[in-house]
């Protein structure tokens, strides 16, 4: 079944526009996930709106939104004055202009999403506006409404179709100095620097993030696995804490190990050079006695 667009709209470059079709990039609908239920009846938790005061149930209807001015004060806000202020969604994101990729801190960006034609009309202007923005090598930036509220979105090209990143606002972004400033200005010595950098120099690799395990994922499914087969669960014994060491003795220690799995991994490696030969040997042999 074909994913369902977020959203839809136009895409606009100056009087260069095209039907677009928005999708969510990341999905965590694959998660296990649990419900809450009653251990003694096995059966759902449902949940109720209440007054927090009275305790009695509320409809919905009845319900409005609130914003906090003192301790129990409450600001009600109803329903059309919200509306009242919602901006109004145009249906299209205006690229108001392009900055480098690198200017963009990596802090303000947001959610991912897909952008793809919207049928076969406006084809052509999509792939015109892609392939300005991936040969000029910069990132668009224009203004899309999700739900009432304007976003800065960042575009650029990806294979076929194009990439857009929310981006936060100045204000969702927590200065780095309340939280640096008190950390103190440590003098590394060169001994300790070079054995740290011989250690990054031994794990250095490529992004693979297909290699990357979700653990605990992997553990809850055995876990249900274990469960609907009826056995007992046990929890793993508790690792001795590490002796302290001091950091000298850690990095040299480190090195050590690294030098050792590195070793490993060649020696690994070889093999799977010298028996790759031997395969293709046997393949040709098979060709050979079959012809």
């Amino acid at each position: 079944m074909a994913p369902r667009a977020y959203w839809k709209g136009y895409l606009k470059l100056s009087l260069v526009s095209c039907p677009i079709a928005l999708f969510p990039a990341t999905s965590e609908r694959e998660k296990i996930s649990f419900h809450q239920i009653n251990k003694n009846t096995g059966h759902r938790i449902k949940y109720q709106k209440v007054d927090a005061e009275s305790g009695d149930g509320v409809e919905a209807a009845d319900i409005i939104k609130g914003y906090q001015v003192d301790k129990g004060e409450y600001l009600q806000i109803e329903p059309e004055e919200l509306e009242a202020i919602a901006i109004e969604s145009k249906r299209t994101i205006d690229i108001d202009e392009f900055v480098p990729r690198k200017e963009i801190d990596e802090l303000y960006s947001s959610n991912p999403y897909y952008l793809v034609p919207d049928g076969e009309v406006g084809q052509q202007a999509f792939a015109v506006i892609r392939e300005a923005i991936r040969q000029e090598g910069m990132v668009a930036i224009g203004k899309v409404v999700f739900t009432s509220r304007e976003h800065i979105i960042a575009l650029e090209a990806r294979g076929n179709g194009m990439m857009g990143v929310t981006l936060r606002y100045p204000y969702e972004v927590r200065k780095e100095q309340e939280y640096f400033d008190d950390i103190p200005d440590e003098k590394v010595p060169k001994d300790m620097l070079d054995l740290a950098k011989h250690i990054v120099d031994t794990k250095k690799a490529k992004f693979e993030p297909e290699r990357f395990e979700d653990q605990y994922e992997d553990a809850l499914k055995e876990l249900l696995k274990k469960k609907q087969s009826g056995q007992k669960i046990e929890a793993p014994r508790e690792r001795e804490p590490s002796k302290v060491i001091n950091l000298m003795d850690a990095l040299r220690r480190s090195v050590e190990t690294e030098r050792g799995s590195g070793d490993r991994r060649k020696t690994a490696s070889r093999a799977g050079d010298h028996r790759a030969p031997k395969k293709a040997g046997r393949s040709s042999a098979r060709a050979k006695k079959a012809g």
